[in-house]
């Protein structure tokens, strides 16, 4: 259900795009069967088009990635993690409004 702006991230590609990423990058840690992850699925993607070039977007099934959700002390999903220069410079987890999420991720531009 992602759309061409998020991408997918597993334990071969997160590092690679998180560490080296030049721009602030949300992963948002999520399961198919989590309702709260699909409610916040379209906030994800409004926010992807609106900071496309800024931000990258990206998601991590927790199901599929159990070792990434473990190095990451994932115990609730969503859990939004916003790193920035590959360290983790905010947190949200549960579900959350658009205008938080914009707020956390513009005082990291």
């Amino acid at each position: 259900m992602a759309s061409e702006k998020i991408q997918n991230l597993d334990n071969d590609s997160f590092d690679a795009t998180v560490t080296e990423a030049s721009t602030p990058v949300l992963v948002d840690f999520w399961a198919p069967w989590c309702g709260p992850c699909k409610a916040i699925a379209p906030i994800l993607e409004e926010l992807a088009g609106e900071l496309d070039g800024k931000v990258s977007i990206c998601k991590v099934d927790v199901d599929s990635n159990s070792e990434l959700a473990g190095k990451f002390n994932i115990r609730a999903i969503p859990t939004i993690l916003i790193f920035k220069g590959g360290e983790v410079v905010d947190q949200v987890v549960g579900m959350t409004s658009k205008a938080d999420l914009s707020s956390k991720l513009q005082a990291q531009l």
